[in-house]
């Protein structure tokens, strides 16, 4: 009778020990992913920060283009207000959309060469690209996070432990387009097409140069009489 007790006390103290670790691993992969997706929100905030002072340099140079500022500003806004929610579902597509923006912008930049001397622009652009290298690892262990978050709530008896005690939900992705991950460079410099070796076409030879033998006529003409 006291073997089978010492058994039983046994089995209880080896569950209550599962539950423990298999509860302080799902708290600890929470709080992972929770502090990864503060470096993300980090890098975002520094990112619009950055924007409106971009806009307004190019803006001295290239007043005329309206739409392109408009774009950006109405782009960021929503960027905003979607990382007001804290929902990678809501806030990846509005980063994107910045993202797009953000190009056609620079695309405006590289029709004044002029941007480049504004040591203002360089540095933005700068400080633009080092927060986007930043955004990009922050996005990539947030992801990592997320992932082994999400397959330790799904697995036996972490699951059980997670719908027992509650607060632990499964998380998004945060999900960049490939083509939006890098900051396009601006670049000013002129492209000039390859010179025609055979010259400028359509101009008709002129007579030979003073002293210089004509070539031979073709058959069947005769040339001018002798004097």
């Amino acid at each position: 009778m006291t073997i089978v007790i010492i058994v039983i006390v046994a089995l209880v103290v080896l569950v209550l020990l599962g539950l423990v670790l298999a509860y302080n691993g799902l708290v600890r992969k929470r709080n992972r992913t929770q502090e990864a997706w503060s470096q993300i929100d980090v890098e975002l905030k520094r990112r619009h920060d950055l924007i409106p002072n971009l806009v307004e340099t190019v803006k001295g140079y290239a007043a005329h283009e309206r739409g392109t500022f408009q774009a950006v500003t109405e782009a960021r806004a929503a960027a905003v207000s979607a990382g007001a929610t804290g929902d990678p579902a809501r806030i990846a597509p509005a980063e994107n959309a910045l993202s797009q923006s953000l190009r056609s912008l620079f695309a405006v930049a590289e029709n004044y060469p002029q941007l480049r001397a504004v040591e203002s622009f360089v540095q933005l652009q700068e400080q633009l690209t080092a927060t986007e290298d930043k955004l990009e690892f922050a996005r990539r262990y947030y992801n990592t996070s997320a992932r082994d978050y999400n397959i330790a709530l799904q697995t036996f008896p972490r699951n059980l432990v997670a719908g027992a005690f509650g607060g632990f939900h499964a998380v998004g992705y945060f999900e960049a387009d490939v083509a939006d991950r890098a900051v396009p460079q601006v670049s000013f410099g002129a492209q000039a097409g390859p010179a025609d070796p055979a010259g400028p076409r359509g101009q008709a030879a002129g007579p030979p140069p003073p002293g210089q033998a004509a070539g031979p006529l073709p058959p069947g003409q005769a040339g001018p009489p002798a004097g």
